[in-house]
């Protein structure tokens, strides 16, 4: 009887803005021992699109094994699929609120549903700004399931110098929700500076 691999983690990409974080983290996860099941939404695979030099197909071949939005048939769509948990990154506010109702209508939230019936680790990178009392009623509820509300906030007490660094230090959080603890940026030492002025990647002086 085969073993199963030390880590599953199925990924989700939705049309919100924020593609990259997606991305990175397939990147992130490639040379590691975690076994990565990627859905790309219809939309995402259009802001992609927009937002970057990646096409679908190179997205696609990040992961280990990737499934289209309309399968509802795939793997992943089944409990007895042993997985680590899942994570949407970016999470659409539509995505958000079919996985807070229990709709169903394609891969990622099928998937996302079994991950919550299974009781494993669901994290949601949302991505809306402002949000409304909708928004935060469904992220309030989810939240009470145990699901990891996680917006990518960027930090700046590890004084980024580029935004691929504020991306990493947000991806590097989120795999820390399912105890892949990879330092892909400085992580805070407790050490406060003082007297000295850091320098933004936005400073021109």
């Amino acid at each position: 009887m085969a073993a199963a691999p030390v880590s599953r983690l199925i990924v989700g990409i939705t049309g919100a803005t924020g593609s990259i974080f997606g991305i990175r983290l397939l990147e992130a996860l490639q040379d590691s021992d975690v076994e990565t099941h990627l859905v790309v939404s219809k939309w995402s695979a259009r802001t992609l699109a927009h937002e970057t030099t990646y096409s679908l197909e190179q997205v696609q071949q990040l992961a280990t094994a990737h499934y289209s939005p309309a399968n509802q048939g795939a793997i992943i769509s089944s409990g007895s699929f042993v997985t680590s948990g899942m994570v949407v990154a970016p999470c659409s506010m539509r995505t958000l609120a079919a996985i807070a109702t229990g709709q169903g209508e394609h891969l990622i939230h099928r998937a996302a549903d079994v991950v919550l019936k299974e009781r494993r680790n669901l994290a949601l990178v949302v991505r809306e700004s402002p949000l409304n009392e909708i928004h935060l009623e469904n992220m309030l509820k989810l939240s009470r399931m145990g699901v990891v509300i996680l917006p990518p906030v960027p930090a700046f007490y590890n004084h980024p110098q580029s935004l691929d660094e504020m991306v990493n230090h947000i991806v590097m959080r989120i795999l820390d929700q399912f105890d892949i603890h990879l330092d892909l940026t400085k992580r805070w030492d407790g050490e406060m500076l003082s007297g000295i002025r850091p320098v933004f990647i936005s400073d021109k002086s």
